[in-house]
Parts: structure tokens; C-alpha cells; sequence
């Protein structure tokens, strides 16, 4: 079973484009090696963390815009996959979504450094980590029980986050900025919400509590 789903994810067209240039960028890396890249990796690295806690919590969960391109945008980044947490196509990012982000980063970091080799280095840690990030996103939405206790402990607090409360447990690869912006809590303290699949709902139904009150 276990190969099985590491196959599917392999091979996942989307999944393999973002391999394709990260194996690029590792050899020309390694042709231009030097000791200031693993810092500009680090770097890349650090970024995404960041990105994948605020696109997380401030767009994908944004509220339902009137505007109907974004909708569908939003509805294709996030909002399904709410509503079918199971469904493999809306479990990856898409790269149109994320290869322009990537190349808008390396191209700031090459304004800044003016060396294309320290911009593809940020490039290759932000590539590492959505694969990572797409990996752990993958375990946490299928039969796989993870190997180590801090990777199990990731898919708990995800799946809270789908099926207990949409509201908190943003963090994917790690929860470090979840404790650090008060969006980590224990799960007993927190009420079960009656959005987590209907994020298209969530704003409308805070009105509505608001009126009652």
C-alpha cells in the first residue's frame, strides 16, 4: 500500500514538473557550488515557511469574493478541497499558482544579490519545501500512518484543521508560526466548527451568529 501511494504521488504530473526543476537547479548548483548557496537555500527554506502559514490563513481561507474569476480561483486553491479533503486533484497545489511565486522570489533575490546563483539557490529551497509540504499534505490526507511521532503528530493537527476547526492549525510541515501568531491550541479547548467543509459559508455564518447575539 505504502508504495503504492508513493508511486501516485510521484507521478502526479504536477509533482514531477516541480521535481524536473528541482533536479535542474541541483546540478547547476553543484556546478557553481559555493558555500554562500547553503545559506541561500536556508533562506528559501525560512520563505516558504512563512508563505505556506500566510497564504494558508490569510488567502486560501479569504472571504468568498463576489468576483467570480477569483471565486474560482480560491475554489480551486482551497475552498474544495475542504469540501472533498480526499480528492488527489485538489490535494496539489497547481503550478501555475506556484512557479510564478517561486520565480517572482529568485528574481527579488537576484535584484538584491545580482547572483543568478544565489537566486536559483532560494528557488531550490522553496521547490524542497513545497515538495515537502505536498508530501506531508499527501500523508496527512490518505491511509498512511506516518514512521516518527513528530509526523504523526502534523497529520493530527491537519486533520483538525479540516474536520474540527478550519479556524486554527494552518501549519502543514510544522506548527512553529501556528504557536507564535496564537493560532495552535489544544484541541480540547477548541469548539467544532460547522464550516470546516464549507469555507465558501464560514463568513456568512459569523454574521449570522453575530445577529442572533
Amino acid at each position: 500500500m505504502k508504495k503504492v501511494n508513493f508511486y501516485t504521488f510521484c507521478l502526479y504530473p504536477d509533482i514531477m514538473i516541480m521535481s524536473f526543476l528541482l533536479g535542474a537547479s541541483i546540478i547547476y548548483l553543484i556546478s557553481h557550488f559555493t558555500v554562500q548557496h547553503l545559506l541561500f537555500v536556508l533562506i528559501g527554506f525560512l520563505i516558504f515557511s512563512v508563505i505556506e502559514y500566510t497564504t494558508h490563513r490569510f488567502f486560501f481561507h479569504l472571504k468568498t469574493p463576489k468576483n467570480p474569476v477569483l471565486l474560482k480561483v480560491l475554489q480551486r486553491l482551497h475552498y474544495d478541497h475542504h469540501k472533498d479533503p480526499n480528492n488527489l486533484h485538489l490535494m496539489f497545489l497547481p503550478i501555475w499558482y506556484t512557479i510564478p511565486q517561486f520565480l517572482l522570489i529568485s528574481y527579488f533575490i537576484y535584484l538584491i544579490t545580482h547572483q543568478l546563483g544565489s537566486s536559483v539557490a532560494v528557488g531550490l529551497g522553496l521547490m524542497f519545501m513545497l515538495l515537502f509540504y505536498e508530501w506531508k499534505h499527501y500523508i496527512a490526507h490518505q491511509p498512511i500512518v506516518p514512521r516518527t511521532k513528530f509526523g504523526k503528530w502534523l497529520k493530527k493537527t491537519h486533520l483538525l484543521h479540516h474536520y474540527k476547526n478550519e479556524n486554527y492549525w494552518y501549519g502543514v510541515t510544522n506548527p512553529f508560526v501556528d504557536i507564535i501568531l496564537g493560532t495552535f491550541k489544544d484541541e480540547k479547548t477548541v469548539d467544532k466548527s460547522k464550516t470546516a467543509k464549507s469555507l465558501e459559508m464560514q463568513h456568512s455564518s459569523k454574521k449570522m451568529n453575530s445577529l442572533d447575539v
